[in-house]
């Protein structure tokens, strides 16, 4: 059994929610980079994690998501390692007994464009994945991925330290929302992934939970694999300076039963969520047992 089995053999798992707009409510200013806060602002950190861990998450991420060499250049390799290390350390300082999936997003240059090779993308995401597998994660959350080609050199650089490695995109665009930027179908992603050696696929940001529940199935569909799914608390609108979302923790927690019954392996919620969605979640896991 692998470790991946091993911790479903309970049933779907509960993970975590948003980490940026909760970081911004305890003072991220807005265009401030959210990783540089584990060293400066490890506390503030600490507490997404808690609150998280508190309402019920049985999975929590790191506040690593743009810790790589490409997106954040203006960091020394040491400054790097260092932010990724205290992620991994922070959330794992408020897990108790809940599991520490390291995050790691895309470089944000396009390969298909020529603004980066696969040999920079590659050594970027070797360098980022052996910090946060040296710090103590549990598994590697390749996550909001939009390009197949980026994606799979992530997920094969997150397989050379052995932790279990979950790839998850951003399905958003096309007629249906059900394709990434890039044009990728859930299909060729589930296809690509297998291929890649990832040991589980999903879907996070991107659209909102009552238009996930076919790309789940799809993704279920189409692999063997446990699908990760995390949603959008709805869409955003921009008030003044703030940006809200339109989803209540209730109305993403009804859906539930659907997105279980389509095969997710892991649920949460992503951009604009709060605890409070992952108390609904927890209570909707309760009450459908």
């Amino acid at each position: 059994m692998n470790r991946l089995s091993k911790w479903m053999a309970g049933g779907l798992m509960i993970t975590d929610g948003a980490w940026g707009t909760e970081l911004q409510a305890r003072g991220l200013p807005p265009g401030e980079t959210p990783d540089k806060w584990n060293l400066t602002h490890p506390e503030q950190v600490e507490s997404v994690a808690l609150a998280y861990v508190q309402a019920g998450s049985q999975v929590i991420l790191t506040n690593t998501f743009r810790a790589n060499r490409v997106a954040m250049h203006d960091c020394s390799e040491a400054e790097l390692d260092a932010i990724n290390r205290a992620g991994v350390a922070l959330s794992r300082q408020a897990a108790g007994k809940a599991l520490v999936f390291a995050s790691i997003g895309p470089l944000g240059k396009m390969l298909l464009s020529d603004e980066i090779d696969a040999a920079e993308a590659s050594a970027a995401f070797a360098s980022q994945a052996a910090s946060l597998a040296d710090a103590g994660a549990d598994a590697l959350l390749v996550e909001t991925m939009s390009d197949i080609e980026e994606a799979r050199l992530a997920v094969e650089a997150a397989r050379r330290t052995g932790l279990p490695v979950i790839a998850s995109f951003a399905f958003d665009s096309g007629k249906g929302k059900d394709r990434t930027m890039m044009g990728a179908t859930p299909e060729a992603v589930a296809a690509a992934m297998v291929e890649a050696g990832a040991d589980a696929v999903g879907a996070n940001c991107g659209v909102g939970v009552e238009h996930v529940v076919a790309i789940c199935r799809r993704l279920h569909a189409s692999c063997d694999l446990p699908i990760w799914i995390k949603p959008n608390a709805g869409l955003p609108t921009i008030e003044g300076a703030a940006i809200r979302y339109s989803t209540s923790a209730e109305f993403f927690a009804s859906h539930y039963a659907a997105l279980r019954e389509a095969g997710a392996a892991f649920l949460g919620a992503c951009c604009g969520s709060t605890p409070d969605f992952i108390r609904a979640l927890v209570s909707a896991r309760r009450a459908a047992k």
